[in-house]
């Protein structure tokens, strides 16, 4: 009676959604952000926070060992001590904003294990559960849905409600801010690929989950997202590990296989204004088989599906790519699908968002708590005895390929809701892979080349340009677009090596890429035959894996124009921000437990910071 009391408030929420699996309702329209005063713009901060993040509400999460709820995970972000497993934990610095992110499917159900006395633990089911732990995690879709006392369990859980007020009893505006949020967790075409969506809603209120067991169809998702708004939430989709999507993240395709057509493009350009270019499993930047040009493509390069022994494609799977697929497909359809902004995040899945290397160790730790020591350093290395086959067969993933956490950066009026989605909508956010390094990027036809010079350049190129996340219009008599960028170093962290603009224009039926060193620290000069400079150098020492910032510079900063511009050609432009080299989490981890370095993994990484694009389409 329980189930279908659960289902038909499900089914009742979703009737009153009319359209729901529309595929192309017209006309297609964007949501409206209240645009800030224009004299506010220019006094707009750099904040900092957390968009992706489990508790123990998600299924691989308890199965993983997770016992966080949402409200802990909410005060550990804000520098609160917690208690995790006995042990007492503290960020390093609090974050500014933050939504947790628990999967969807089947929310709080086996967090109703933990819950004494509960019907659910008096199940076979749910003693099957407890007797599977982390092995549960390989449960198929199919075999949960086949489970009618998961979807019990989940409703007796009343998962939403915790989440919803989680996050509406720690909203402090001005000094935390948090959004009501969950993963679509979608797979794709094939087994292990990564089709998920993280969606956020702007608002103290939210309707219960559009999950994949509704529908695995992106374009499903949307109108559950357009109908949202017709409520008047605001909300948007994040996807992100488009590097595990096996190429479908970035596909040419619909989900039904046909080629994209304007009405998908748009629409997908409108939900999702977003993707997370960076987090534990990865970067999805680009690689070096796609940018051999680019000394610096090949960072943190995750190489494999899930479940499959087999490296993930590589076409179709990247952003830089698709920023360069999208103006192909905008050239034949008319609109940009791949029109998006850049973050970066976590995904951890202990509830603890932690970004510094020193407080990673194949999750989100405090170093001086939780550094794993003896055999479990081993474990976190891979080099302790290899852990036992999933019941698929497959190996446990190699822990030394995980990454650190990144960050989302985001430049906006105030630290409240309405300020911080408004940024994430027009797109003015960047990227870092977990350092708090601020960039700026702003384009314009008429910027004076000493722009930078003045203490009021922000005002100025606000007032005569764009700023990342915009379009560039276009100017009929304009000689080539001048880009005002600008870089400042976290300030606990490493000095700057230099800020690059990566440029994709469109080339026939195919696009160029170029990578243009833009601002050096140093006395550096780029060659003008080959277009690169000297290395940084490095000051690792790999003895001790300390650095110093006796190289680089605490920030960089540059009025530079595009030698290569051709007004007939569309063209989008995004910066990367490079620090000098410092120790790998995995190097930190070894030396502190005397154990010799992985060759599989480099020993120093250069962190970074990616800006949101700016595009530029010719008139007409």
């Amino acid at each position: 009676m329980r189930r279908l009391s659960a289902r038909l408030v499900l089914l009742a929420t979703l009737a009153a959604m009319p359209g729901l699996v529309q595929s192309a309702p017209a006309p297609v329209t964007a949501p409206k952000p209240t645009p800030p005063a224009p004299s506010a713009a220019s006094a707009r901060q750099a904040y900092f926070g957390e968009m992706h993040l489990h508790t123990t509400m998600s299924f691989d999460a308890w199965t993983g060992g997770t016992k966080t709820m949402p409200d802990t995970a909410y005060r550990f972000a804000k520098g609160e001590a917690v208690t995790i497993n006995g042990v007492q934990a503290r960020r390093a610095w609090p974050l500014d904003f933050m939504a947790v992110t628990d999967h969807s499917e089947f929310m709080g159900a086996l967090s109703e294990l933990d819950r004494t006395g509960s019907l659910f633990s008096q199940t076979v089911v749910g003693k099957q559960m407890l007797a599977l732990g982390r092995r549960a995690f390989e449960l198929s879709p199919n075999q949960k849905r086949e489970m009618p006392e998961l979807a019990d369990a989940a409703a007796a859980s009343r998962a939403w409600e915790v989440q919803v007020k989680a996050a509406n009893d720690h909203y402090q505006p001005g000094r935390f801010t948090t959004f009501i949020a969950y993963e679509w967790t979608a797979g794709g075409k094939t087994p292990g690929a990564h089709l998920h969506r993280n969606v956020f809603f702007n608002g103290d209120h939210a309707p219960v989950p559009f999950t994949s067991a509704d529908s695995n169809r992106p374009e499903d998702l949307w109108t559950y997202l357009e109908n949202v708004r017709k409520q008047g939430i605001g909300v948007i989709a994040v996807s992100h590990n488009a590097n595990l999507s096996n190429g479908q993240v970035f596909d040419w395709y619909m989900s039904d296989g046909k080629p994209m057509d304007r009405i998908y493009a748009q629409r997908r350009a409108l939900n999702e204004p977003l993707f997370e270019i960076v987090q534990n499993k990865g970067s999805s930047d680009t690689r070096p088989e796609l940018s051999p040009n680019d000394e610096f493509a090949n960072f943190e390069i995750v190489e494999r599906l899930y479940k499959d022994q087999t490296k993930a494609a590589t076409h179709g799977s990247f952003v830089r790519e698709a920023f360069g697929r999208g103006m192909v497909v905008e050239s034949k359809v008319g609109a940009n699908p791949f029109k998006f902004g850049l973050i970066g995040a976590s995904d951890f899945h202990n509830g603890l968002s932690t970004s510094r290397e020193n407080a990673f160790a194949g999750t989100g730790i405090d170093p001086d708590t939780m550094l794993p020591k003896g055999e479990a350093a081993k474990r976190t290395l891979g080099m302790g005895p290899k852990a036992p086959l999933r019941p698929t067969g497959q190996p446990e993933d190699d822990p030394v390929t995980h990454s650190s956490a990144g960050l989302t950066g985001v430049w906006a009026e105030a630290n409240s809701r309405p300020s911080i989605f408004a940024a994430l909508q027009r797109k003015e956010t960047f990227a870092t892979s977990g350092e708090r390094i601020r960039v700026r990027m702003f384009g314009g036809w008429n910027f004076d080349p000493k722009l930078m010079a003045s203490k009021d350049w922000v005002a100025t190129a606000y007032a005569t340009g764009v700023p990342m996340g915009s379009d560039l219009p276009a100017a009929a008599k304009a000689k080539a677009p001048r880009f005002a960028v600008w870089a400042m170093k976290d300030p606990d962290g490493a000095n700057l090596d230099r800020i690059q603009i990566i440029k994709l224009s469109l080339e026939g039926d195919g696009y160029k890429e170029r990578v243009f060193d833009v601002a050096l620290s140093g006395n550096r000069k780029v060659n003008p035959k080959t277009g690169k400079t000297s290395a940084v150098g490095n000051t690792v020492d790999l003895k001790t894996g300390t650095y110093a910032n006796s190289i680089g510079a605490s920030q960089l900063a540059t009025v530079w124009q595009d030698p290569e511009f051709n007004p007939a050609k569309p063209a989008v432009y995004y910066a990367r921000v490079l620090e000098i080299p410092t120790p790998r989490w995995s190097t930190l981890l070894a030396l502190r437990n005397n154990l010799p370095f992985r060759d599989s993994v480099p020993a120093t990484i250069q962190e970074r910071a990616w800006s949101s694009p700016i595009w530029f389409k010719p008139q007409g």
